[in-house]
C-alpha cells in the first residue's frame, strides 16, 4: 500500500461531486472517528458565492446568535503516528477561482510533506439499490494504478473541484487516486445514502490499507433498502424499472457474461426506450 505514502490526503466536498451525500458522510465518519486539529483554512470571500452557498445563521451555547461561512479545510491528526496516516480535507465546493484554490491547498500539501491524494466521490447512476453499491476506482498515476489495481478513466467532460486539485496533485508530483460511488438516480428522495457511504469506506481502507470506521452503516444500510422496497411495492411502474435494472447489471457482472450476451442485453434495453446499459463500478462522474 507505499504507492500513497505515509500521510494521505483525503478529499470530500458538498456539492456536484455528493450524489447522496455519500461522499462527505463517509468524510464525516471519518473525522468523527479520529481527533483532528486544522492545519490550514481558505478565505471564504476569495472563493465561494453567498448567493448559492448562504451562509448560516446559529445560536451558541449561551444562546448568543453566531455566523458560520461556507469553509474549506484541511485537517490532520492531533495524533502523529509513524504509520500511514488519513488527513482530511473537507468543505464546500467552491464557485470561482479553481485554480488557485486548488494551488492553495496543494502548496500546504508540500509543505507537509503530505504523500498521497484520495478523492472521495458519489454521482447518479442507472443502477439498481438492490445490489452492492459499485464504486469505481481510478487514478492517472500508472505506479499507482499497477499498485493497487486501480483502473484508467477515459472520462472527457465537465470536471468537480475534485478532479482540480487531483490534477494539480499530479503535477507537482503527490500521486492521486480517486473513488466514486454510483447511487441510484431513483432514490433522490431517500438521500442521504448510507449504502454508498459503506461502500466508499470499504473501498478507502483496500485502497490506503488504513482501517475506517463503519458505525453502524450496515444496519443503516439494511434500512435503507428497505424503505426503497416498500415504495416500488406501491408503484409498479418504479418496480418493472429496477427489475430491468438488476437484470442489466445481473448481466454485466456475470462471469460468464459473454459479448454476444452483452450486446443482446444492449439491445433490449434500448427497445425498453432507455439510454443504453452503464455498467456499473466502469463509469466515471456524469457530465452534469
Amino acid at each position: 500500500m507505499d504507492a500513497l505514502g505515509r500521510r494521505i490526503i483525503v478529499a470530500a466536498f458538498d456539492g456536484w461531486n455528493d450524489a447522496g451525500e455519500a461522499a462527505s458522510a463517509a468524510a464525516a465518519m471519518l473525522r468523527a472517528d479520529v481527533e483532528y486539529e486544522v492545519v490550514h483554512t481558505v478565505d471564504p470571500e476569495l472563493y465561494f458565492d453567498y448567493q448559492y452557498t448562504r451562509p448560516q445563521v446559529g445560536l451558541d451555547a449561551e444562546g448568543r446568535r453566531t455566523l458560520s461561512w461556507p469553509e474549506a479545510t484541511l485537517l490532520r491528526p492531533v495524533e502523529r503516528s509513524d504509520e500511514a496516516e488519513i488527513w482530511l480535507l473537507v468543505g464546500v465546493e467552491p464557485a470561482r477561482a479553481w485554480q488557485a484554490f486548488a494551488a492553495e491547498f496543494i502548496d500546504v500539501a508540500l509543505r507537509e510533506d503530505v504523500s498521497g491524494f484520495v478523492a472521495l466521490g458519489s454521482m447518479m447512476s442507472d443502477v439498481p439499490h438492490t445490489r452492492p453499491i459499485s464504486v469505481f476506482a481510478g487514478s492517472d498515476n500508472e505506479a499507482v494504478r499497477q499498485s493497487l489495481g486501480l483502473e484508467r478513466s477515459l472520462y472527457e467532460g465537465p470536471v468537480g473541484i475534485l478532479s482540480a486539485i487531483g490534477h494539480v496533485s499530479e503535477t507537482v508530483g503527490i500521486p492521486t487516486a480517486s473513488l466514486w460511488a454510483s447511487v441510484p438516480h431513483y432514490v433522490a428522495g431517500h438521500t442521504p445514502s448510507p449504502k454508498a457511504t459503506l461502500a466508499l469506506l470499504e473501498k478507502l481502507e483496500s485502497v490506503t490499507g488504513i482501517a475506517v470506521p463503519r458505525g453502524d452503516l450496515e444496519n443503516e444500510s439494511r434500512l435503507w433498502e428497505a424503505s426503497i422496497d416498500a415504495a416500488a411495492a406501491d408503484d409498479d411502474e418504479m418496480s418493472e424499472y429496477i427489475r430491468q435494472l438488476e437484470q442489466t447489471r445481473d448481466t454485466w457482472d456475470s462471469p460468464e457474461a459473454s459479448g454476444d450476451a452483452i450486446a443482446q442485453e444492449f439491445e433490449r434495453y434500448l427497445r425498453r426506450g432507455g439510454d443504453g446499459p452503464t455498467k456499473p463500478g466502469r463509469d466515471d462522474p456524469p457530465r452534469r
